[in-house]
């Protein structure tokens, strides 16, 4: 097995290298205006690092968000492409699920949510019953409509650190961003399971910023 993992629905551009058992190379750079810049030379470089080539790859693994339209589409588009060039199965992953599982690896344990930053004042935040199990769907709010509803519980991620006064117990010292070493290992874990993945299609959660004009400009001959 060598699975190729990929994540752009937060401001982190990260790409990883699995091979099974462990991660054997990792990218991550913290950008969100370079998503398209930046991702296919962190590939080569994870794989330059592993000393392995993109041919060898036996599968790719996406995050599919929730997350920003422009970003998250520039991650999605890259992992179809590579699983049709290489004819490989691309496994889809709710990229909030893969930052828990990273927090439980840093050690945080219990109830929990995630929250990302969604722009417009807004977080993308699902509920987990601990690192590996999500209770809820991912969702997109305002922070100040989730005070009542999740009272009480640790949250962590970049929405949260943002909003503080919106969540009752925030986790700075936990992952803000993805980390594609932890999508990746969630996604060997499932795969030896027989766990269950999503489709390769972007979790948007709402319409993009950019919208056709409704009404053209007439132009009358002279």
């Amino acid at each position: 097995m060598l699975l190729l993992a990929l994540d752009t629905a937060t401001p982190a551009v990260t790409v990883a290298l699995h091979d099974g058992d462990e991660v054997i190379a990792e990218s991550r750079q913290v950008d969100a205006r370079r998503h398209g810049e930046l991702l296919l030379p962190a590939v080569d470089r994870v794989l330059g690092e592993a000393g392995r080539t993109l041919d060898a790859v036996t599968g790719i693994v996406v995050g599919v968000g929730p997350g920003p339209y422009t970003g998250l589409r520039v991650g999605i588009v890259t992992a179809a492409t590579f699983g049709a060039a290489l004819s490989v199965p691309v496994h889809g992953l709710c990229s909030l699920d893969g930052i828990a599982y990273a927090a439980g690896r840093a050690g945080l344990e219990g109830e929990f949510v995630v929250a990302t930053d969604a722009r417009r004042k807004e977080v993308y935040w699902a509920r987990y019953a601990d690192a590996r199990t999500r209770v809820t769907e991912p969702a997109v709010d305002r922070p100040a409509d989730l005070t009542e509803p999740l009272a009480g519980l640790t949250a962590i991620g970049a929405g949260a650190v943002l909003y503080p006064d919106a969540f009752t117990d925030v986790r700075a010292d936990m992952p803000e961003h993805q980390y594609a070493g932890a999508l990746a290992s969630l996604a060997a874990e499932r795969l030896r399971t027989g766990g269950e993945f999503l489709p390769d299609t972007p979790l948007y959660l709402r319409r993009p910023d950019a919208k056709v004009p409704a009404n053209y400009k007439v132009v009358t001959p002279q």
